[in-house]
């Protein structure tokens, strides 16, 4: 087999975010969004895939099962102390790894770039917080910073269920319980682990994937229970994630969901990172706080995107950020270029980027 382990203490020290293993290749890094392969190693053979797995699984017979009969894996693995977050498939029968590297040290949450009143909202008794973006957006990265700044200033019981469980956090302030969702984990589903929640007497409930409707319910049941209930989507915008919360349920019961969202969302932050002009990852924030216009717009019949972009736009004043204005920050402080930028946004919004781009440079050369 090859040495697996020195792939992954080279990818560590590369600073690479995930590794990639697959078959005919050598394996691959992802450094600063960049696929850089790792040559020090010979090309991956089949021979090695199957060593590889049998390696990560370990005789695990509650592992091995359910990646023979989903044909999929979702684990962990810990080399030299640094935990890697593992995703097991097939290709070609022959099996295919992804690796996420977990930092082991959280970066303090004033360093990641996102705004101020996402802290703030964790202060809410009860409510739905949602964190989103697509796969190697930092979603992870800011919920745990999340976590950790209330560990650290409040006095809770926090629920987090996760899969695979990332970074461990130890108890602080607050009394954190970790769950690990699968198979012949701590529990088999998100939806059972939420449901389970209500009988733990938590504070706060982290969710770390909501990925279906049976989940959603459970998390708005906890967040009406008097929770404070903060979860994860894989979308990329926040008119996105209320279209796909809204389209989890049929037709016949959206009015009853879009009425319990307007009361029960406080707050979505959608994330995206970009390679800035320094080399280093910039985040991209949209916030969207759930005022008494965005409310509005949630319960209406029909939702339009336009509408909840204007409302996020227009609600400022809370403290809800538009992805344009974000563009625009990051522009003005020449941490992106102006193509980056149009790069994100539909061509329609060109000219709104570039008004604000103008605004932002008259309002602070008035300072």
């Amino acid at each position: 087999m090859v040495n697996f382990d020195k792939i992954i203490k080279a990818a560590i020290e590369k600073d690479a975010s995930d590794i990639h293993l697959i078959a005919g290749q050598h394996a691959m890094f992802r450094i600063k969004k960049a696929l850089i392969a790792y040559e020090e190693e010979k090309q991956l053979k089949d021979d090695d895939m199957f060593e590889i797995c049998d390696y990560i699984i370990n005789g695990n017979t509650e592992k091995a099962k359910t990646l023979e009969t989903t044909r999929k894996l979702d684990t962990s693995y810990v080399c030299d102390g640094t935990r890697l977050r593992v995703n097991i498939s097939y290709a070609d029968e022959i099996p295919v790894f992804t690796m996420r590297i977990i930092k082991n040290e959280l970066p303090p949450y004033e360093a990641l770039g996102v705004p101020d009143v996402v802290r703030r909202m964790t202060y809410q008794p009860q409510g739905l917080i949602l964190v989103t973006g697509k796969t190697n957006s930092g979603k992870s990265t800011t919920l745990n910073a999340l976590v950790n700044h209330i560990n650290e200033t409040q006095n809770k019981k926090i629920l987090s269920l996760e899969s695979p469980i990332e970074y461990m956090h130890k108890s602080k302030n607050s009394l954190i319980v970790q769950k690990e969702v699968g198979s012949g984990r701590d529990c088999l589903t998100y939806h059972d682990g939420v449901k389970n929640a209500l009988r733990e007497d938590c504070d706060i409930l982290i969710i770390g994937e909501i990925r279906d409707k049976v989940t959603m319910e459970a998390a708005i049941e906890m967040a009406e229970s008097g929770h404070l209930v903060i979860g994860t989507l894989h979308t990329k915008s926040c008119a996105e994630t209320i279209d796909r919360m809204i389209n989890f349920y049929e037709v016949r019961d959206q009015a009853q969901i879009k009425y319990l969202l307007s009361s029960l969302l406080k707050l979505v932050i959608s994330q995206r990172l970009l390679l800035g002009s320094s080399g280093k990852l910039e985040l991209v924030p949209e916030v969207m706080v759930v005022d008494n216009v965005v409310s509005g717009v949630i319960r209406k019949e029909k939702i339009s995107v336009s509408e909840i972009e204007d409302a996020i736009q227009s609600g400022a004043d809370k403290g809800s950020v538009s992805l344009i204005s974000s563009l625009a920050n990051l522009f003005i402080e020449d941490k992106i270029t102006l193509e980056q930028a149009k790069a994100q946004v539909e061509e329609k919004n060109y000219e709104m980027l570039n008004r604000t781009v103008m605004q932002l440079r008259i309002k602070r050369g008035r300072r």
